[in-house]
């Protein structure tokens, strides 16, 4: 529906901006800070704000295990994604103490992805951040950390980050951009602490969820019982002729790595195995939609699904708020059937991340991504759950990506019939059903803690209508 206002010229010339959006959201925070039931501030409020801070700007040097090192990527809305993997050392995590984190301090995406937020959890650890987010600090006894959080990931914090930025700039959020987002909240503070409850209590179920995946995980390679000493670790190595022409087509180094190789063989050697071309195992790749199809979460029709790309995959699960939706019409066309319990798999972009769909959701995945499925009708001794945990370890998922992945120029992808040769061990039922239990209970988090985030989006967006 269209809309339309009447702007007094020397309001144009006073904000140097003839810009729609700008004036109709100025309109919306008047009739807020009319609101009896409602209060509103900057978030640069000298009383609310007492610490805004992004990372060292120098390139770091990482290290295999060390300090947490966040990076923005590893922002979404209310979450940290804690696979990524990177690390510095002690000594330059005390050098940047600036920017290392402590509970209850709110992390906030300040380019490429912009205006993510979440909270720095208790049981996070040492951790430090890199120079395109900023560590906030504020005043618990004005605002609660938590319900700034789902503030900043609302609708209508996006709505202002939209409105700082006109044509083709490329958006990056500054300090004066961030101390001039208008933060509004219930004066009623019953409602604040309920938000406030929501909020930590899904934090803590996500973390909950993370770490009994990699209990699963661990267990995983503990029944493998891989005798290390038996591992051929070099890295520098030749290939006989035969053995490149009966490699087929993948005349790459890391096909023939000897660690990988090893590893592999010493799995083969002790356990009866499967490959995911199994007819008992089901895969399809995802579709592309077409770009004008897509709308922003902005932009997005009460109808419309999530559209998902690899970079939608996190923690082992879809984001909450994924970049792009497209329409039902599309959803319904495309019929991929993605159902609970599902498995995703990356094979392009960052290749070999791993997922699973924890609630009856409808969404659309983009051609980067397959989904693996265990027949319903299926005898094989495995489980959805299992197969997930060993496509997520390094002994089984990583090791046998590397060897598969191949460059299009200098775009890597894993081919659908490379993946369908990974092997996938069994291991004795006892341990296997252990495994399914503890990613059923994981997936059982993960699912409650969304219907919270969800909840306390809905309480918030009702409270601003």
């Amino acid at each position: 529906m269209l809309s339309s206002k009447t702007v007094r010229f020397k309001n144009f010339k006073k904000e140097d901006r003839f810009d729609p959006k700008f004036f109709f959201l100025e309109d919306k925070f008047e009739k807020y800070k009319k609101n009896d039931k409602l209060s509103v501030l900057k978030l640069g409020d000298k009383d609310l704000l007492k610490v805004i801070t992004d990372g060292e700007h120098a390139g770091q040097k990482f290290v295999d295990k060390g300090v947490l090192f966040i990076k923005n990527s590893a922002i979404k809305d209310f979450h940290i994604s804690r696979g990524e993997g990177f690390y510095i050392e002690e000594w330059k995590h005390e050098e940047q103490k600036r920017s290392a984190l402590e509970k209850d301090d709110i992390l906030f995406t300040t380019i490429g992805h912009l205006g993510s937020a979440t909270l720095v959890p208790e049981n996070l650890g040492e951790a430090n951040i890199n120079q395109n987010l900023v560590k906030i600090k504020i005043d618990s006894s004005i605002l609660s950390p938590a319900y700034l959080v789902a503030y900043l990931n609302s609708t209508l914090t996006k709505m202002q980050i939209n409105a700082m930025f006109t044509g083709n700039i490329q958006g990056i959020l500054t300090y004066p951009k961030i101390k001039n987002i208008d933060i509004v909240y219930p004066a009623d503070k019953k409602i604040v602490d309920e938000i406030d409850t929501i909020i930590r209590k899904a934090i803590n179920l996500d973390n909950e969820s993370f770490d009994l995946i990699e209990e699963a995980r661990r267990l995983f390679v503990d029944s493998l019982n891989i005798d290390r000493e038996l591992v051929d670790n070099s890295t520098i190595f030749n290939i006989s002729l035969k053995k490149l022409k009966n490699s087929s087509d993948l005349w790459i180094p890391k096909k023939f790595n000897p660690e990988f190789v090893t590893t592999l063989e010493i799995i083969k050697s002790k356990f009866k195995y499967i490959e995911l071309s199994n007819d008992s195992i089901d895969i399809i790749s995802g579709d592309e939609a077409g770009s004008d199809n897509y709308s922003n979460y902005m932009d997005k029709n009460d109808g419309d699904v999530p559209f998902i790309r690899t970079s939608d995959l996190f923690n082992h699960e879809l984001d909450l708020h994924p970049d792009n939706y497209i329409p039902i019409e599309i959803f319904e066309e495309l019929e991929q059937d993605i159902r609970k319990g599902d498995i995703l798999f990356t094979k392009d972009g960052k290749i070999g991340i791993t997922a699973m769909i924890s609630g009856d959701e409808k969404v659309v995945l983009s051609s980067g991504i397959s989904r693996i499925r265990i027949k319903d009708n299926s005898e094989l001794p495995i489980t959805n759950e299992y197969l997930f945990v060993a496509l997520s370890s390094k002994e089984i998922g990583k090791y046998q990506t590397d060897q598969r992945v191949v460059y299009a120029s200098t775009i890597p992808h894993l081919r659908p019939e490379r993946l369908k040769e990974f092997i996938i061990p069994i291991i004795e039922k006892k341990s296997i059903d252990k495994i399914t239990s503890i990613v059923k209970e994981a997936y059982k988090k993960k699912e409650e803690k969304n219907k919270l985030l969800r909840k306390a989006i809905t309480i918030l967006q009702d409270c601003l209508e």
